[in-house]
């Protein structure tokens, strides 16, 4: 096949091909989302007022295919997806919990102050009003509703929606991975990992272990980091890594170099990847790190350097090393103090505080594991540590 010479001017309309399908895509999954939730509506109301039963809805599956033939998410099953999609997303029970974090989502979106109406009859045509800006306390809830769904539901993948429908438990989890859902747009296979992995509760532990502020400097003088709760983890969980029996840290970190995108998907795709084993050259004498990356959010250098053993306060001195290096040498004028985030095998939680009390580099320690943690392990850990912050406040 002849090569084409004009490649920028053929890339610049393949881009908008690939920018119109992607398009057309999230346009097609709004209307489905839209389309199951006005269904699971109407289904879930008859159902719970005792109009329907069973069999009424195994005759509506019937009817459908009939004059949709092919239409395979309209089965008895799938009408009852449609009926759990709308009765988790309009219970009172969902929007209590969420009132604050919901109130600043909705601010965030205020392009979304009018909403689509949810059609009230099948094939009904959707129509759009205002929202008033002083709902009575009869319709606030509808309100809300309306505003969940076109601001954030519509956003996510049906297949999505069915694997958070049947994993997540609480208001919490569900609005946590809906938001990732979004912002890292997350396809069904990424959303299940991080599922299985318990992303949610390894990010809430980390909030919860107050982490989001860290030592740094400002023209010499010590000062407070701001890190914001969803940026790093603890544990970290790479059980993609498929390691050799009796592996070192060589080897653990080929591992996270081959697996790079899976190893950005457990950390965030905030990250961009520099490179492993980056040079620094001090004096005479050059040093080398494990990962190294740049964070968009954070606008900064974050360096993760990899131990095959349980935390040690020696560790802490290396690390400082060689965040003052990449600062004096690599960091730009309008980037942040580096990072550094330490992964080791283990940790006392007593050692780590003892070893980072005086220090003033902005540094991590945080776990990982080469397996999955069972997710009741997790949970319990995180109901404990909420458990301690309730009992201080």
């Amino acid at each position: 096949m002849r090569k084409p010479q004009n490649r920028r001017e053929f890339a610049v309309i393949a881009s908008m091909i690939e920018n119109a399908r992607e398009h057309t895509f999230r346009k097609v999954n709004e209307e489905l989302v839209f389309l199951y939730y006005g269904v699971g509506k109407i289904v879930s109301e008859k159902v719970n007022t005792g109009k329907w039963g069973d069999n009424t809805v195994g005759d509506l599956a019937d009817y459908i295919q009939q004059r949709f033939p092919g239409s395979r998410s309209f089965n008895r099953r799938g009408l009852y997806r449609m009926k759990q999609f709308y009765e988790v997303y309009s219970s009172s029970d969902f929007f209590k919990p969420l009132a604050t974090p919901l109130k600043a989502y909705f601010s965030d979106n205020k392009q979304n102050t009018i909403v689509s109406a949810v059609p009230t009859q099948l094939g009904q045509k959707r129509k759009t009003k205002k929202v008033s800006a002083l709902p009575t306390q009869i319709d606030r809830l509808d309100v809300m509703r309306q505003k969940l769904l076109a601001t954030m539901l519509c956003k996510v993948t049906w297949s999505n929606h069915l694997e958070l429908i049947s994993r997540t438990k609480t208001p919490e989890e569900k609005f946590f991975y809906l938001l990732y859902c979004i912002k890292e747009k997350w396809s069904m296979r990424d959303l299940r990992r991080q599922l299985k992995t318990g992303y949610f509760e390894r990010t809430m532990i980390r909030a919860k272990q107050k982490t989001k502020q860290l030592p740094g400097r400002k023209n010499g003088r010590k000062k407070e980091v701001i890190i914001p709760d969803h940026i790093f983890k603890d544990p970290y969980v790479f059980e993609f890594l498929d390691l050799p029996e009796g592996y070192n840290e060589k080897d653990l970190e080929q591992a996270m170099v081959k697996n790079i995108q899976k190893f950005i998907l457990e950390i965030g795709k905030g990250f961009t990847y520099l490179g492993n084993q980056f040079r620094i050259q001090v004096g005479n004498k050059d040093y080398r790190t494990d990962l190294l990356f740049y964070n968009r959010d954070l606008q900064c250098l974050v360096l993760f350097e990899l131990k095959m053993e349980e935390f040690d306060p020696g560790h802490i001195g290396k690390m400082n090393f060689y965040l003052e290096s990449l600062d004096r040498d690599e960091k730009r004028p309008h980037e942040k103090d580096s990072i550094g985030v330490l992964l080791c095998k283990g940790k006392d939680s007593e050692v780590v505080e003892y070893a980072l009390a005086r220090n003033t580099s902005p540094a991590i320690i945080a776990e990982y594991e080469t397996k999955l943690i069972p997710k009741n392990l997790l949970a319990a850990k995180l109901h404990q540590l909420i458990t301690q912050f309730s009992r201080k406040r």
